[in-house]
């Protein structure tokens, strides 16, 4: 007898090894998901005849826990019931998974005995599934909690089922360390795009050109906010460098050694702006061949500079919002809540106030970006820096075109005064740029300005409220401005408006404008 339960204990070791054996060589080659869920039900089925009811991984939190794989055609018949309870987000305070983590062997529930005790939502489902017992593991790598083993059966080798928890886990947790490898990956790749756009920009602070009041108080306006967290929203008309503000709040802010993330609104197609934004999974839709992080992952714990946010489709305003307001996301076709850490500077130039009258944006989405708005004066407002800006730019592109301009002709700078400037600060980097490039000794003569000003960006005047007269002497006293107060001559008043310096000075004297008008 002795020998009989010696050679059965003995058969039942060799049972285990070889299962074990088998699943060990099942799984020694997976670096998918996909290839170990396979794995996983193919050897449950054909060597313990039973099929997986669920695996749960931990969240990062160490609190949540999400479905990671499971079996579905063990609930066929009760889909509409196992839907329901896979629906359930579990905690580790959740009872039977209490139970399960703080067990260090596998746990058994036998199924009728939980319908009398405690008639759970899950009893209830096991009941239909047909099987008297639920086996339940702690998956755990060292002393790292990965997951939880649910499986149904009318009986199970507890020490089986603990020799396949060991090789799930260190399975699960290589298949994670290889997502996360890919992404860091990915974030590298895609940094090292936005690193080669900067190289390639060369941004440079001090490229903010500037002294009059007007930018003065941006400047104030930078400081008061930059080491905040508060939302940034800079307002101005295109070309008054929105941009480098952003980028010079973000240099200033506690955020500054992580790299800002820029994104371009209006250049992508409603279609992928989700995506773009958040990311998508595998397999999320045609041509989504592998997991992609969107650009709020990888601005994550850094700042997301959101320009032409006027441009933004309706439909996707409303994922921005909650996304800033809840400060988690998910991904497109995923299931996982990714929790980010992340400042907004938006910029745009279109009236939002305006557009939110016109339903074209959200007005909730509107006042959680305008926490902190920030106006850019356009050139024209700022002629006091136009010398300042014109000279840097001359040196920009001396240095690009190999150039040796040493200074501005006392014309050139007229025409720049006398313009209007409908493109700000980048038509007036691009017109340098140009005469630069026709220059041919170190004397800048002559900025090529279009022929006609395009004036369809010039500030609007309140015509019905003034006479003939005051329009004209209101006019004449923007003209004198621009040029400095010269009146005749190259790049005078007369000139810019067209007629001779004599009828200039008749008009000045009847209308009474002295130079108090001109030079205040």
């Amino acid at each position: 007898m002795a020998n009989i339960l010696a050679n059965e204990a003995l058969e039942k070791i060799n049972h285990e090894q070889s299962v074990l054996l088998q699943f060990s060589n099942e799984i020694a080659g997976v670096r998918i998901k996909a290839d170990l869920e396979c794995a996983v039900i193919n050897v449950l089925r054909d060597v313990l005849d039973t099929k997986l009811a669920m695996i749960h991984t931990f969240d990062d939190d160490g609190f949540g826990l999400t479905p990671y794989m499971s079996d579905t055609s063990l609930f066929k018949d009760v889909m509409p019931s196992h839907d329901e309870r896979v629906a359930i987000k579990l905690t580790i305070e959740e009872p039977y998974t209490a139970r399960v983590v703080s067990s260090k062997e596998p746990v058994v529930f036998n199924v009728e005995e939980e319908l009398r005790t405690t008639n759970s939502l899950f009893a209830q489902l096991w009941k239909k599934v047909g099987f008297q017992n639920t086996y339940a593991a702690l998956l755990r790598v060292g002393n790292t909690n990965v997951g939880t083993l649910w499986l149904l059966a009318d009986y199970l080798d507890p020490a089986v089922v603990k020799g396949i928890c060991s090789q799930i886990s260190m399975a699960i947790a290589n298949i994670q360390a290889n997502e996360k490898l890919i992404l860091y990956k990915q974030q590298l790749e895609q940094e090292n795009v936005y690193l080669k756009e900067q190289i390639k920009t060369i941004y440079n602070f001090t490229e903010i050109i500037g002294n009059g009041p007007q930018m003065q108080k941006v400047y104030q306006l930078m400081s008061l906010v930059a080491e905040s967290n508060s939302t940034v929203l800079i307002l101005g008309e295109t070309g008054t460098g929105k941009e480098l503000i952003a980028r010079a709040i973000h240099n200033a802010s506690p955020r500054k050694d992580k790299l800002m993330i820029k994104v371009n609104c209006a250049a992508m197609p409603a279609n992928l702006i989700e995506s773009e934004l958040f990311g998508h999974e595998k397999g999320a839709f045609t041509g989504a061949t592998e997991r992609r992080i969107g650009k709020f992952e990888l601005a994550n714990n850094s700042t997301l500079f959101l320009d032409e946010i006027g441009e933004m489709p309706l439909e996707a305003q409303v994922k921005l919002l909650r996304v800033i307001q809840e400060r988690e996301l998910e991904r497109v076709g995923g299931k996982d809540t990714v929790k980010v850490n992340v400042r907004i500077v938006a910029a745009t130039n279109r009236d939002l106030e305006e557009e939110v009258n016109a339903g074209r944006f959200r007005s909730d989405l509107f006042y959680r970006l305008n926490v902190f708005p920030i106006l850019l004066p356009p050139l024209r407002e700022r002629m006091e820096d136009m010398e300042a800006l014109a000279n840097f730019f001359v040196s920009k592109y001396n240095k690009n075109t190999g150039k040796n301009i040493t200074r501005i002709s006392p014309k050139a700078m007229q025409q720049l005064h006398s313009y209007l400037w409908p493109g700000n600060v980048r038509e007036l980097e691009h017109l340098i740029e140009r005469s630069v490039l026709m220059t041919t000794d170190n004397l800048l003569r002559e900025v090529y300005l279009p022929k006609k000003a395009d004036t369809q960006n010039a500030p609007e005047e309140n015509i019905f409220s003034k006479t003939l007269e005051d329009m004209e002497r209101t006019f004449i006293i923007s003209a004198l401005k621009r040029c400095k107060g010269k009146i005749s001559g190259a790049g005078g008043a007369a000139e810019v408006l067209d007629i001779p310096g004599n009828t200039l000075h008749s008009k000045m004297k009847k209308l009474d404008i002295t130079k108090a008008d001109y030079f205040s």
